[in-house]
């Protein structure tokens, strides 16, 4: 019985903590639109652009249409990444000493922040998705497979908000929290298959782009929206479900220091 209390618990504090993001974007919407511009950018200048020199072999896939499931998942990687910062100031402020002596676990509190960072990465696929379909994208025609897309973003920005997570447990200034996150995302970003196939890499990025996690993320996504190839799909999820855990077990144990 107090197994099933404390999942009861678990689980309901993962729906408040979902719900409260829900509310905050309610009463600002400024980030959920400064956020998209840089992600709209590359799809509207930088892949029609690249795709024009027709330099990059994408399978006879139009760069653009290549690009924008990389791009969707990058603009979630930021948005995650950068989601720690809600953490540096809520400690700042308070606010994460009253967590802790909540019922809850930390397990369950630092997977119910991390998750609820999906909730902006979903806002960010229903704004750069319809821009993409404007400029000419084309996507599988099959609301099941973008729903499962949509899904494996929410899902995969849950690792990397624990990543941002661990991060502020970390680092105990909002400067130094920036400079790292940066120094995370670029090189996530351009060592995987988000702007180019991992064919044609040099060796060692080849390496690399194989234990990244964006990779995976990606190739589930481009299969689901662009090309339509399942077959790679069930290890992408395993991977994806794999990074999770272990970065929620991770951010969990690390999650006290975050208020010492």
């Amino acid at each position: 019985m107090s197994s099933l209390s404390n999942l009861r618990i678990s689980v309901n504090n993962l729906f408040v903590m979902i719900e409260l993001e829900l509310r905050r974007l309610r009463h600002d919407r400024t980030e959920i639109y400064t956020r998209a511009v840089q992600p709209v950018l590359w799809i509207v200048i930088f892949g029609p652009v690249i795709g024009n020199l027709r330099a990059i072999p994408t399978a006879g896939i139009p760069y653009t249409d290549y690009i924008t499931p990389g791009i969707l998942v990058q603009s979630m990687t930021f948005v995650s990444i950068f989601f720690g910062l809600t953490m540096v100031w809520e400690r700042e402020q308070g606010i994460l000493k009253k967590l802790l002596v909540t019922p809850a676990s930390r397990y369950s509190t630092v997977i119910g922040r991390s998750m609820s960072s999906g909730v902006r990465s979903f806002f960010q696929v229903l704004i750069i998705v319809p821009i993409a379909l404007l400029i000419g994208v084309r996507i599988v025609p099959n609301p099941l497979y973008f729903l499962t897309a949509t899904a494996i973003i929410f899902f995969a920005s849950g690792g990397f908000a624990a990543i941002s997570i661990l991060i502020a447990s970390l680092m105990k200034s909002r400067e130094r929290f920036m400079g790292i996150g940066q120094a995370i995302i670029m090189p996530l970003f351009f060592a995987s298959n988000a702007l180019y196939p991992v064919e044609i890499m040099p060796p060692v990025l080849q390496q690399l782009a194989t234990v990244n996690p964006l990779s995976y993320v990606v190739d589930a996504v481009r299969s689901l929206m662009i090309t339509g190839d399942l077959s790679n799909l069930l290890t992408d999820v395993i991977v994806i479900a794999i990074f999770d855990v272990v970065m929620f077990i991770i951010a969990s144990i690390s999650f006290k220091r975050i208020i010492e």
